[in-house]
């Protein structure tokens, strides 16, 4: 994955003042609880959430951190509370109402006008989930219970089986963990577990075979062309490339490249890839993470996501073409066939049909 982001991800816009709270003392009778926590939701300083019948208050941008004393000390603890969820966000969704002007980070739910909910799929300054729908997209509630899942509410877990995943990448290298691809799916619960069980394993498929392709089959974690790698620093950016000028190279499932990917990759994942890119090549779940957020928010020149094409039956090869377009048109005809190979493979292993318009 070669290609600018489209958009300049404000990190600052993202880091909220945190005011003065005060807990709730033993002698008070317990307050209300708030909204409760969600896995998926992104949280600024100063915004709140319940959890395990306590309200807690964001310290700073945080997002897939539960609300706990420890951890990195991003929650503070306001007191117990009455009527909350014990995690995950209870029994219907409890995303926060939108609100125009305010910053959003790509994978942020929230409660419409309407009353119906839309997840960012791309950061954006507060747009109208109605009006900019290239930045939002529909969002549906999970079961009851355990949390909400995400367009179309998967709560049995991946499409694909660790048994499936195993035999679909027998040489893989072990960094490329099945647990650590579960792990990272927390970031993105919309992920093949939108649309019938025929799109979600399609999806599903469609991301394996383009990272497959991508890795050697999820062999390679670095980019093997090491002649490229002090060519991926884009020093006309304001943060230059703090990590060193061969620091950006290709690594992991999808290959994030170029100081400013790493950078928008960071600030969506809440994790300082800017300053640590190697986690990409040495966290397994930061690097399947990273093939994630590219896959749900970019989209190179297909002018939509790779999980959206799959969504809405644009089919497998829009998906190439937001992640390599220069293969399309006749760019490399034998990398786009090796790509549909693959997804043909995979999709034979989980018992799907591929669907049409394949190649681009």
């Amino acid at each position: 994955m070669k290609k600018k982001p489209l958009l300049a991800l404000f990190a600052t816009a993202a880091l909220g003042v945190l005011g003065v709270v005060l807990p709730v003392t033993m002698s008070q009778a317990a307050a209300a609880c708030v909204t409760g926590y969600s896995g998926s939701q992104v949280y600024t300083g100063g915004m709140t959430a319940s959890y395990n019948s306590h309200n807690w208050t964001a310290k700073w941008w945080t997002q897939g951190e539960a609300p706990s004393t420890g951890g990195s000390g991003v929650w503070q603890d306001n007191g117990s509370c009455d009527g909350g969820s014990t995690g995950g966000g209870g029994t219907s969704c409890s995303y926060p109402a939108w609100v125009a002007g305010q910053y959003y980070a790509a994978g942020a739910i929230v409660r419409y006008t309407n009353g119906q909910y839309y997840q960012a799929t791309h950061e954006n300054p507060g747009y109208d989930p109605i009006i900019s729908t290239w930045f939002w997209s529909p969002y549906t509630c999970g079961g009851s219970g355990g949390g909400n899942t995400g367009g179309g509410g998967n709560t049995g877990g991946f499409v694909v089986s660790e048994a499936q995943f195993n035999q679909m990448f027998p040489n893989r290298n072990g960094f490329y963990s099945y647990a650590g691809l579960t792990d990272a799916m927390k970031k993105y619960p919309a992920f093949a577990t939108t649309g019938s069980d025929t799109v979600k394993k399609q999806e599903a498929a469609a991301f394996l075979a383009n990272v497959s392709h991508e890795t050697g089959g999820l062999v390679y974690i670095d980019e093997t062309n090491q002649a490229n790698w002090p060519h991926y620093c884009d020093t006309s950016q304001p943060y230059g490339c703090p990590a060193g000028q061969s620091a950006y190279h290709g690594r992991g499932p999808i290959q994030l490249s170029w100081n400013f990917n790493y950078y928008a990759a960071g600030n969506a994942l809440g994790v300082d890839l800017l300053n640590n890119p190697g986690l990409v090549g040495t966290n397994s779940s930061i690097s399947w993470q990273t093939g994630l957020w590219y896959w749900m928010t970019g989209t190179g020149a297909a002018g939509t996501t790779a999980h959206n094409a799959m969504v809405n039956g644009q089919g497998f090869g829009t998906t190439i073409r937001a992640i390599n377009s220069i293969e399309c048109n006749g760019g490399n005809p034998g990398q786009v066939q090796s790509r549909i190979n693959l997804y043909t493979q995979i999709a034979g292993v989980l018992g799907v049909s591929t669907g049409g318009n394949l190649s681009c």
